[in-house]
C-alpha cells in the first residue's frame, strides 16, 4: 500500500512541477510578445513623432518662403548713397578712360532697374525655398497619415 501510495505521490508531484514549467513558459511567451508590443509601438510613435515634427517644419519654412514672396525684403541702398557711390567710380575711372556723365533722370532709371532686380531675385529665392518646404511636407505626410490610421484603427503592431 505505501508503494502506491508513493507512487501517486511521485506522480501527482511530477504532475505539479510539469504544470508549473508549462505555466512559466507560457508566462515567458506572454512577456516576450508584450515586450515585442511595447517596442514596436514605440517605433510606431517615434516615427509619428519625426513625420510630425518634419511637416510641421516645412509647413512653417513653407508660410516664411510665401511671405518672402510678398514682401520681399527691401533695397537697402538709398538713391543718393547710389549717387554717390556712382559718382566716386566715375571719378577713379575718369583718370584713366573719361566715363560719360549720366543725368539725375538716367541714374534714377538704373537705381530703379537695380531695386526692381533685387526685388525680382528675392521673390525667385522664396519661390526656390516654397518648393523646397513643400518636399518636407509632401514627403513625409503620407507616412504619418499611414502609421496615424492604424493607430487609431487599432491595429495590434504585434504582427511580424
Amino acid at each position: 500500500m505505501s508503494a502506491v501510495v508513493s507512487l501517486i505521490v511521485f506522480l501527482s508531484l511530477l504532475l505539479l512541477v510539469g504544470l508549473a514549467v508549462v505555466f512559466a513558459v507560457r508566462k515567458r511567451e506572454e512577456i516576450e510578445r508584450e515586450g515585442d508590443a511595447v517596442i514596436k509601438n514605440i517605433y510606431v510613435y517615434l516615427v509619428l513623432f519625426a513625420t510630425l515634427m518634419m511637416t510641421i517644419g516645412g509647413t512653417v519654412s513653407a508660410f516664411m518662403a510665401v511671405a518672402d514672396m510678398v514682401a520681399p525684403t527691401p533695397y537697402y541702398q538709398t538713391f543718393e548713397e547710389f549717387k554717390l557711390n556712382n559718382r566716386d567710380v566715375k571719378s577713379a575711372l575718369e583718370n584713366e578712360t573719361p566715363a560719360p556723365v549720366l543725368s539725375e533722370d538716367e541714374m534714377r532709371d538704373k537705381y530703379n532697374a537695380i531695386v526692381a532686380g533685387e526685388r525680382n531675385r528675392q521673390v525667385e529665392r522664396a519661390k526656390n525655398s516654397l518648393i523646397k518646404s513643400l518636399g518636407w511636407i509632401i514627403i513625409p505626410l503620407p507616412v504619418f497619415i499611414y502609421f496615424q490610421r492604424r493607430l487609431t484603427a487599432g491595429e495590434e503592431f504585434t504582427r511580424g
